[in-house]
């Protein structure tokens, strides 16, 4: 097996799929109202061809952790029979990142089919933010969706919030709280410019600072002792634990060297980084017939260009052409 190695000499074991580029909300720090003109199906990876890359990840490449994400994974129907098919095939850990809509309904043969846990994004526990972020009056469905995959043993749930300035940037201690009292690991996001509308601004995004600032006022916060590890998120204990909460500083502290991540669009095509400004299509390569140990080889040299940092505070930076539902988390 010869791994997913770049020439800085980090591994990539941590595989982010992307099964659509459609979702089923409208995040203002991610869509426009209106939403977006959604990938053709034909363009797509289908079933069968998501199965077999994530095989020759595993078989051929070394990845351990695959991460289910979208748009919103949960809209794919052929989600369960992927993780099933991919949990008989291989032995790495399965998770998605959802918006929790329809969770409830499917958290249970989730499970069952063999998917470890959930990572679910929810930023506000007021119902009136809830919409103003999402522009749906979805808020109980989310809650619903978070109970069901705690009861299908999908834990630890993890909640991922952004912050926005003037919108749910004092909601903070509020958010850590609920959380706390329902047993889900809180982790907050730099906002990051990955939007459809390229109206990010660094000077409106809410710092980790002031992430630490705000939930310090109501809470003893203090360094996990944990290693960090090649985890995105810095770990604080809350109050002597064992609570924790963990801040996500893609911007303000970025961790790109410790990074282990490799990306997989929807349409087939590997992103060595987040914020890359190209691809490498293996769809191409595997419609026309290509064997697996090519399409590994292609994958490990699309991984070994990958720079050293994601470049946000150079005056070069140029925010990606796809936006983030289209590249997934």
């Amino acid at each position: 097996m010869q791994p997913l190695i770049d020439q800085h000499g980090r591994v990539a074991t941590d595989l982010r799929v992307s099964l659509t580029d459609k979702c089923n909300l409208r995040c203002t720090y991610c869509m426009p109202a209106e939403g977006l003109d959604w990938m053709p199906t034909d363009q797509q990876l289908t079933d069968d061809e998501i199965v077999r890359l994530i095989g020759i990840a595993a078989e051929h490449l070394g990845v351990r952790e695959v991460r289910f994400t979208g748009g919103e994974p949960l809209v794919r129907r052929g989600l369960v029979d992927i993780v099933r098919r991919v949990r008989a095939a291989t032995e790495v850990e399965m998770s998605i990142t959802t918006n929790a809509l329809g969770l409830a309904r499917t958290a249970g043969a989730l499970a069952e089919a063999g998917l470890d846990r959930v990572n679910v994004s929810l930023d506000t526990v007021r119902r009136d933010t809830f919409h103003e972020v999402t522009r749906r009056d979805r808020f109980d469905d989310v809650v619903e969706g978070l109970a069901a995959a705690e009861a299908a043993g999908l834990g630890p749930v993890k909640v991922n919030a952004v912050l926005l300035r003037g919108v749910n940037d004092d909601q903070a201690p509020e958010l850590l709280g609920w959380c706390i009292e329902h047993g889900y690991h809180l982790r907050f996001i730099e906002q990051m410019p990955l939007d459809a509308q390229h109206g990010w601004d660094r000077d409106a995004m809410v710092t980790a600072d002031e992430i630490l600032t705000s939930l310090s006022g109501a809470f003893e916060l203090s360094p996990a002792v944990e290693p960090r590890g090649s985890a995105p998120a810095e770990l604080f204990t809350v109050d002597g634990g064992p609570a924790t909460v963990g801040i996500i500083a893609s911007v303000t502290r970025p961790f790109c060297g410790d990074c282990d991540r490799v990306r997989l669009t929807a349409d087939g095509q590997v992103r060595n980084c987040l914020f890359a400004r190209s691809e490498s299509d293996l769809r191409a390569a595997l419609r026309a017939g290509a064997s697996d140990e090519e399409l590994a080889e292609r994958w490990r040299v699309a991984m070994w260009g990958k720079a050293a940092g994601h470049g946000i505070d150079d005056p070069t930076f140029l925010q990606p052409d796809r936006p983030m539902s289209a590249i997934g988390g």
